[in-house]
Order: C-alpha cells, then structure tokens, then sequence
C-alpha cells in the first residue's frame, strides 16, 4: 500500500512545484502559486517520510520542531521590507542543508562514478551558495559595505580558486578513498563563495538573488542524482532552471552580461570633475507638490529602494485613494531591477493593496510617460537616470530605463542628492522640468496626503 503512495505523492508534488512557478508568473495569480507550492512540498515531505528506508522518526519530528520554532516566528516578525535579505538567508540554509547532505553521504558510502560526481557538484555549489548566501544577506543588511569590495588581482585570485576547488573535486571522483582532500575541497568551496560576492555592488543584488537562487536549485537536483530521488531531481531542476532565466532577464533589464555583473565591481562611485561645480537644482515643499498633484489628471508614481527603505508602501496606497477620488488617473511604473530583489516593489506595493491592474511594467508605461503631467519618483535612481541613454560613456549607458524624464512634471523624493548603486550622479535631477522633494519617503508622502487633504476641505 505504501510502496504505491509514494509515487503518487511525489507525482502529485511535482506537479504542484510546475503550477507554483506558472502562477507565481503574474500578481493576479501568484498567492494560488504560493499555495500550490506549499501543498507540493507538503506531499514531498510526507512521501518521503513513508519511504522504507526512514526507520526511525525521533530525530526528524526532533528537528521538524526546532526548525518550526525558528521559522514560523522569523516569518511572521520579518518586515516585509526585509524581503530580500530573508530570500537571501533561506538560499544560505537551503544550500548548507544540501552541502552537508552531500557531506555525510560521501563518509558513510565512499561512492563511485557518476554517484560521486553527482555529490562532488552537490557539494561544490551547496558550499559555496552558503557562504555566497550570507554575504549577500550582510550586504542587503548592510552588516557588510554595499559597495564593491575590490583589489589588484582579484578576479584571477578568484578563478585560481575555483579551479583548484574543481580539480579537487574531480581528484575525488577518480579516488573516493582519498578522504583527506575533502575538507580542503569544502573549505576552498566556502572561500570562493565569500570573494564571489564581495566585489559585487548592491546595483546588481537582484541579479545575485537570482543566480544564487539557482546555483541552490542545482545543488538540490545534483543530490536528487546522488541520492536516487526523482523529486529532488525535478524541484532541483525548476529550482534552478527557473532562477537562470530569471538572471538572464534581469541582466537584459540592465543591459548587462553575467560576466559584468560577477566581475565587473559595478557601483563604485564615481568621481569626476563634475563634482566640484554645484549644478543648480529646483527643489519644493510638500504643499506645492500637492498643488501641482491637485492639478493634474494622469499620475504616474515609480517606486524604488528609498521607499522600501522609509516602508512608505502603504502611505503611496493613501495618495493613490486619495487622487484616484479626485479622478486623477494614477499608475505605477515597475522597473524589473528596482529594489533589491526581483519583484521586490511589486512584493510590498502588494502588501499595501494596490490593485495589480495599476502596476505597469517597463515596455508597458514607457510610451505613456509624455503624456503624463506628473511623473512621482519614490526613492527611485538609477532606473530613471536618463544618463543611459544620453551618455554613451556612462558606466549604466545602454540600460533600459524608466522615461520619467518625458513627464511634463518630475518630482522626486529622495533624502539627499547622493548617488545610487550605479556611484554616478543623475542627470534627471538637474533637468529643468525636475523638483527635487528632499525628505524621508513615508513623511514626505503624507505631508502631501495631509496637504491635499487640506486643499479638498477647501
């Protein structure tokens, strides 16, 4: 009777991790992709357990709670402007798990031929995804400088690495019994996975959060082949497969190759003789912004890390009520690597509750920003820096943009005139059709709800 419900059950989670990632696809959709991929790992879980070779549940229901007690309060305290870094500290557990895994199968077997290679790829990237993991963690924390870290030779001191932690790898699989080049295997394993990320910018966080999320992927399908588990193999493999593609994209929204991003030290400031002039900037307070807002009929709000940062999320859902009454048609314009992760604006302009038909992607709002009198940029820099498209030797040129800059009006809220991840200035802020709203993103937005209020009372 068993032996004929595992595979069921695995038939069954399967399917659900394949629906989970077609539904995460759309925020209309993505809460029933959650649920979906939920219940999937649920019948992953619970087929597991029934295979024969579990024969004793002390030390799994053991851990089962010590990992509930850790995860289920971390879950709900998390902010959801820590997104991010939670994405990022649950890729570090994933591949630790999986490394150690891997670990412990090759002292208890000494496995041979493809098994072995199978493990030795396992480990590789379980180990380094960890290490990876948390700097990426303290980088988003900002434990760590968000800046590239960087050196002479560094990038060579990073291959030389790698390959010897490759040529070890392969030494195990021609001599298991060679025990002793283990340990330096992983060691040099969690090294590479430190210097991989340090010398990345937080520019390119959503990229990284990506790549790591598929070399976690990887790791998991190469112990599904280690261990003999089809389920393993194919969430393994969507896991990482899925997490490709996303990179990829995300490199294409910033006109960037995988290559630029791991070794290029993207976001060091950059320093020009342009610093030493004071270019003239037009700033205003909150009462003559929500004139201007008070005046106009279409709206178009770009969101970005500040407001994520000022977890100004639900006073832009106030703003937007409170236009919308006033029959202002307002959007919001999505840039694919605003934030520190994929969809991290959509995430909490989500939790606010403003409605997914008013989030507009890239290729989507583009065309309609010249039509626009108002276009409100919230903590938003170099995704709307026209510097990409007017200067061919700037270090974002080539990168798609939000077009703000066509708006009749731009506002921009922002605490200070201090340059994003990319290092450089921004060319908008100077342009004669930008007021700069200098101030906290979540205090600014209401002291303009608060002033528009005062304008309908009126």
């Amino acid at each position: 009777m068993i032996e004929n419900l595992l595979p069921i059950c695995y038939i069954l989670a399967a399917a659900g991790f394949i629906l989970a990632i077609k539904w995460m696809n759309t925020p209309a959709t993505a809460r029933r992709g959650v649920i979906a991929g939920e219940l999937g790992m649920l019948l992953a879980v619970v087929g597991t357990l029934l295979r024969f070779e579990v024969v004793n549940y002390q030390w799994i229901f053991i851990a089962f709670f010590l990992g509930s007690a850790i995860g289920v309060p971390l879950a709900y305290l998390m902010p959801m402007t820590a997104v991010p870094q939670r994405t990022a500290i649950s890729h570090a557990f994933g591949a630790l798990a999986s490394a150690l895994i891997g670990t412990a199968e090759y002292y208890r077997h000494l496995p041979h031929g493809f098994p072995m290679g199978a493990l030795v790829l396992e480990t590789l990237l379980g180990f380094l995804t960890f290490t990876a993991s948390l700097m990426a963690f303290g980088k988003l924390q900002e434990i760590l400088p968000t800046r590239p870290i960087t050196y002479r030779g560094q990038n060579i001191v990073n291959l030389t690495l790698f390959v010897l932690a490759v040529s070890i790898g392969i030494a195990l699989i021609i001599s298991p019994e060679r025990t002793w080049l283990f340990p330096v295997f992983a060691a040099l394993s969690l090294i590479f996975g430190v210097l991989l990320i340090i010398p990345i910018g937080g520019a390119d966080m959503p990229t990284v959060i990506a790549l790591l999320n598929s070399y976690a992927g990887l790791s998991a399908s190469a112990m599904g082949f280690a261990l003999d588990n089809k389920l393993l193999i194919i969430a393994g493999a969507l896991d990482g497969s899925s997490g490709l593609i996303l990179a990829i994209i995300m490199c294409r929204a910033m006109n960037r190759s995988f290559s630029n991003v791991l070794f290029g030290a993207f976001g060091q400031v950059q320093v020009t003789a342009q610093k030493s002039v004071e270019r003239p900037v037009r700033s205003a307070s909150a009462e003559e912004a929500a004139e201007m807002l008070d005046s106009a009929r279409s709206v178009i709000i770009i969101p970005g890390y500040g407001m994520a940062v000022a977890q100004a999320q639900h006073k832009l859902r106030e703003l937007f009520d409170v236009l919308t009454r006033r029959g202002v048609d307002v959007r919001f314009a999505i840039h694919p690597v605003a934030g520190r992760m994929p969809g991290h604006m959509n995430v909490l302009l989500a939790e606010s509750d403003v409605p997914y038909d008013k989030l507009c992607e890239m290729d989507d709002i583009n065309p309609e920003f010249p039509m626009a009198d108002v276009a409100l940029i919230v903590g938003a820099n170099d995704v709307v820096n026209p510097a990409a498209q007017n200067d061919k030797t700037s270090p974002i040129a080539g990168m798609p943009i939000l077009e703000a800059y066509k708006a009749r009006t731009v506002m921009v809220i922002k605490r200070s005139m201090n340059p994003g991840f990319a290092g450089i200035d921004n060319e908008l802020y100077y342009l004669p059709n930008t007021l700069m709203l200098f101030g906290d993103a979540k205090t600014f937005v209401g002291g303009i709800v608060k002033e528009l209020g005062a304008l309908v009372r009126n």
